[in-house]
């Protein structure tokens, strides 16, 4: 049986309830949410309405209208920096950042926005107090990601929250590798924007994520058009989620994010996240004893996702991952995972490493297969 250990890049297996509610809304789904009065339109908005609530009970948001569909995270954090930041705006950001996060803030810097990048140590963290100390006058955004795809880093979203609570600065956190696998309350973490994908932990399809965006944020749109709303004007709705949803939306696949919401809703985060704490342990201590590799990021003792990643002496990334494909049948990420800057800080650039990241339907025999095939491989080059 093949093994797959790459989730951070998108779950695998969905619950066979997203499966079913995809299919049932392409066959019996005959409506587009908020176009037209008929049963299948009403049918339609009822289903994404109850997917936008159930999300938004998920992450502690009181009011669901203001959680925005998109078609990704990426997506959701180019409508944050984007919609918000203007030339003459400064922004503190990390080097843990995927180029979701990067790239749009690279494209703002080249448009007048100032952005410092604050170096994270060789195990990813950033320090609060450096992210604190980088604050300027014209600050207008602190955007971090909540775990790194590259070290399974948990940056102290909590602090660096309240820190930009404090001084009036609006809280951006990319919930990429985190959203349904890691606890999260938008209020208690004083965020702002909180980004996030549908397909990864949140067990849903791909091409389904969405952007909270607090009371007080004022974004533009970087889409206009049909909403199904205020049709008579033409300028953009006002009001949310319309004012970022225009477009027809993808039904089936709300429809599959919210069965998968709904899934780890009912499995609860903090068991999902134990599950993988308890895959993680075997895994970074059965790693650590093969000779020639090293193992990136926290201890498995501390607070830390389920993203492995490591290096054999000798070997290209690229090269073992072939092998375990190839020969183990076991599928893996290999090289710089969108991160480059993360592998500048963690000492891997630019060859990058083998990413492990076992989900809630990993097993501990299948953590046991993959060292083995591991503990081959390296003997083979030793």
């Amino acid at each position: 049986m093949p093994i797959y250990l790459d989730n951070a890049a998108t779950s695998y297996p969905k619950p066979e309830e997203v499966y079913q509610a995809v299919d049932t809304a392409l066959r019996e789904g005959a409506g587009s949410p908020g176009r037209g009065g008929h049963r299948g339109g009403i049918s339609a908005a009822r289903l994404v309405l109850e997917a936008r609530e159930t999300l938004a009970h998920l992450f502690g948001v009181a009011d669901s209208s203001r959680l925005v569909f998109t078609h990704s995270a990426t997506e959701s954090l180019n409508l944050a920096l984007h919609g918000l930041l203007n030339p003459g705006d400064h922004v503190v950001t990390t080097s843990m950042e995927h180029n979701s996060m990067a790239r749009p803030l690279h494209l703002a810097s080249r448009r007048g926005v100032e952005v410092t990048w604050v170096e994270a140590g060789t195990d990813g963290f950033v320090s609060p107090e450096d992210l604190a100390a980088a604050v300027r006058p014209n600050t207008a955004l602190i955007a971090v990601s909540h775990c790194s795809n590259v070290t399974g880093t948990i940056q102290a979203v909590s602090l660096i929250g309240e820190i930009a609570r404090n001084a009036g600065i609006p809280f951006l956190v990319d919930a990429a590798q985190s959203a349904g696998c890691i606890p999260i309350d938008v209020g208690s973490m004083h965020i702002d924007m909180l980004a996030a994908p549908g397909h990864k932990g949140l067990m849903g399809p791909p091409g389904t994520g969405f952007l909270y965006i607090a009371d007080g944020v004022s974004l533009q749109p970087l889409l206009v058009g049909g909403t199904g709303t205020s049709s008579a004007s033409l300028d953009q709705p006002e009001t949310l989620p319309e004012r970022f949803e225009s477009g027809t939306q993808n039904t089936p696949a709300i429809a599959g994010l919210l069965a998968g919401a709904g899934f780890v809703s009912s499995v609860g985060v903090a068991n999902i996240a134990a599950h993988e704490a308890a895959l993680v342990v075997p895994l970074m201590e059965g790693l650590r004893l093969i000779p020639g590799l090293k193992v990136y990021g926290p201890d498995p003792s501390l607070p830390r996702g389920s993203v492995v990643s490591f290096a054999i002496d000798g070997m290209d990334p690229s090269q073992v991952g072939f092998v375990l494909d190839h020969d183990y049948e076991i599928a893996v990420r290999t090289g710089l995972h969108c991160a480059p800057n993360a592998h500048r800080s963690i000492g891997t650039y630019p060859s990058g490493t083998i990413r492990v990241s076992p989900g809630w339907f990993n097993t501990g025999s299948e953590i046991a297969t993959f060292l083995d095939a591991i503990d081959r491989i390296a003997r083979r080059k030793r």
